[in-house]
């Protein structure tokens, strides 16, 4: 899998999901005004120690030169590897990568970042990990992930239920670096399975149930879906907002980010902003007592969606308040309907997983779950009498459970499919006993991954899908997805429902493939590939990403699969839409190629921001804030809004 950064449990090399984001060679800005509009506030932290801060990607030419160019001088600690589609000088026999020392984006628990080869520094603001000494981070464990950027260019034209817990402490897992399996100059796409356990492999008929959106029909011969291409794809910057401004060392999370018909919303420091769409002018802010903490994917019918935070800004004399408060935010009208806390004993719970379900609120943590409605009315909460505990949820279609039962090393997880108004359970999969941690990949149908025996190698937190039938709970089929082939990941560790660079609909997994050479000289390229849920074998559909592109699944739209298309250095970003019987693609958005623009895209890559798709809209935003270095006069962006005429 793709290597990022690490959840807070895992040592160094830390989560491995690979270097940062390259950047692209960088050039003087595009003529014209700057198209900032939202002002750059200042919040007075508390000073602390300087986090050294990771080096600007190499460059490279706009054209490639003839003659193969000279490898530039490693700095003094790890070199980055270049970018798509770069020029890397003569070709090479194929390197491992270095252990990465990046967390991950969207939100997740990290590390403060130090300089490359250099094992990162937990961010101040949280308690530390176990195993992770150091000054955590505003919010929660958290990273910074800054990329040196240039000004954009304006561009033409009650209790109930049985719900339980348990206090458990996470437990570190190590991760390692794995190099893709190239075949003949090809990418090898195995589905064996590696310890062939009886009770996680399906019956020979491969399971029956599991329900598909209803939208694709029999391998997604019709798409249903609601993104349309315009006559010219070519897109604008419509607006940018300024990173915020950190005053201290530390790093604030500012992870969250939605889209609606009217606005697009994103989670500031200690704040939520609503920004029109089109035009990118504030439509309402919403203040918090302190920093987001986790926010929720999903929104109700009527666009509400829910946050947790901490109920104070951290100070050093108080660096974590814990991340114990319960937001429900109306995204439409742009204010907090509430907010509520759980306890265990006399103490405050601090979550780690908050999502949305119907009209149902859910919180997990190591001390058990709890949910509200939208009223604001408890549904259940964790009973300290209880020897098992639901870590987290997945939301959605349905609610999903990920409950805990045992000590680490003989634990055994249960997914529990729960009716979201009394937590009753309708369904259950008892996953082999020993694993550790699992995310919820969909509740819809259900499936969920896991690292099996930490063999997934790469700290992306899969090594296999597991296929369950919502019904009955019975397994359907367990797909293994090794590593160094597949570049999916999973915050499985803490947070339940975190994964990106994958889909799932017509009761098919949509994944890409890790990145091997391209057709042209110097490049790379990859693939997205689809597994049927019912059989777990491949379905022979693929869709390429063309030479120098590097391409990862957005969503589903009906039948169709939305995809993200990082660019080579030359290019800007693609959105298309892939067919779910034909996989034919259809290019829905196209960013502008310019120096500046192409900088900022850079630095936003799927692997450690939020993209989000709609409407001929394209978001594109940073989870993490931290000071900027002193020695950069350029502009930093919290995010950024392309789109089509």
């Amino acid at each position: 899998m793709t290597q990022p950064p690490p959840p807070p449990q895992q040592p160094p090399p830390g989560g491995g999901f690979g270097p940062p984001p390259d950047q692209p060679p960088q050039g003087p800005p595009a003529g014209g005004p700057n198209l900032d509009k939202a002002p750059q506030p200042g919040y007075g932290y508390p000073q602390a120690p300087q986090a050294p801060q990771a080096p600007q990607a190499p460059q490279a030419p706009q054209t490639p030169p003839p003659a193969a160019p000279q490898t530039p001088p490693p700095p003094p600690a790890q070199q980055p590897q270049p970018g798509y589609g770069y020029p890397q000088g003569a070709p090479q026999a194929p390197q491992p990568p270095q252990p990465p020392q990046v967390p991950p984006g969207y939100g997740y628990p990290g590390q403060q970042p130090g300089a490359y080869g250099q094992p990162p520094q937990p961010p101040y603001g949280q308690p530390g990990q176990p195993g992770q000494p150091g000054q955590p981070g505003y919010g929660q464990p958290g990273y910074a992930y800054p990329q040196p950027t240039m000004p954009l260019q304006p561009q033409p034209g009650q209790p109930g239920g049985g719900r339980k817990f348990n206090a458990q402490l996470a437990i570190i897992v190590a991760a390692v670096v794995a190099i893709a399996l190239i075949v003949g100059g090809g990418v090898w796409y195995s589905t064996s399975k590696d310890d062939g356990k009886k009770d996680d492999t399906a019956s020979s008929g491969g399971g029956t149930g599991g329900t598909d959106d209803g939208k694709g029909g029999n391998g997604g011969t019709t798409s249903g879906g609601k993104e349309k291409a315009p006559a010219d794809p070519s897109a604008n910057v419509l607006f940018q907002v300024p990173m915020p401004e950190v005053k201290n060392d530390s790093t604030v999370v500012v992870s969250g980010s939605w889209l609606t018909d009217k606005t697009y919303a994103k989670s500031g420091i200690a704040e939520i902003v609503g920004y029109d769409r089109d035009k990118g002018g504030e439509q309402w802010t919403i203040p918090l007592a302190g920093p987001v903490c986790q926010a929720s994917r999903h929104v109700t019918d009527d666009n509400m969606t829910a946050i947790l935070y901490q109920p104070a800004m951290p100070t050093k004399a108080d660096p974590s308040h814990g991340c114990s408060q319960i937001a429900l935010i109306d995204l439409d009208a742009g204010k907090k309907l509430w907010t509520k806390t759980l306890k265990t004993g006399d103490q405050l719970i601090s979550f780690d997983n908050v999502t949305v379900s119907g009209d149902t609120v859910a919180v997990g943590s190591t001390s058990g779950g709890g949910a509200f409605d939208v009223s604001g009315k408890l549904l259940w909460s964790p009973k300290p009498t209880d020897s098992c505990y639901d870590a987290g949820y997945g939301g959605g279609e349905k609610l999903v459970a990920v409950r805990k039962c045992g000590t680490y090393g003989q634990r055994q997880l249960h997914i529990q499919t729960i009716d979201p108004k009394s937590g009753k359970v309708i369904s259950e999969y008892k996953m082999t006993q020993g694993i550790e941690y699992a995310s919820v990949v969909s509740t819809n149908p259900l499936v969920v991954a896991a690292d099996v025996g930490d063999s997934a190698g790469d700290g992306s937190g899969i090594s296999d899908f597991f296929s369950i039938d919502n019904k009955t709970g019975k397994l359907r089929t367990r797909i293994s997805a090794p590593g160094e082939q597949f570049a999916a990941r999973c915050e499985g560790v803490t947070r339940i429902e975190y994964c990106n660079q994958l889909a799932v609909g017509n009761d098919r997994l949509y994944l890409p493939t890790e990145e091997h050479d391209g057709s042209g000289e110097y490049s790379q390229t990859n693939e997205i590939v689809a597994f049927d849920l019912s059989t777990g074998k491949q379905t022979g559909q693929r869709a390429d990403a063309g030479d120098g592109y590097r391409i990862s699944p957005l969503r589903m739209d009906g039948g169709s699969l939305i995809a993200y298309k990082r660019p080579p250095y030359d290019k800007g970003g693609q959105i298309v839409s892939i067919d779910g019987g034909s996989f034919k693609q259809t290019k829905l958005l196209e960013n502008p190629a310019t120096d500046s623009v192409r900088d900022v895209e850079a630095g936003m890559s799927p692997e450690y921001s939020e993209l989000l798709y709609g409407d001929g809209h394209l978001f594109m935003s940073k989870v993490y804030a931290s000071k900027r270095s002193g020695s950069t006069s350029e502009k930093e962006y919290l995010a950024v809004g392309f789109g089509t005429s």
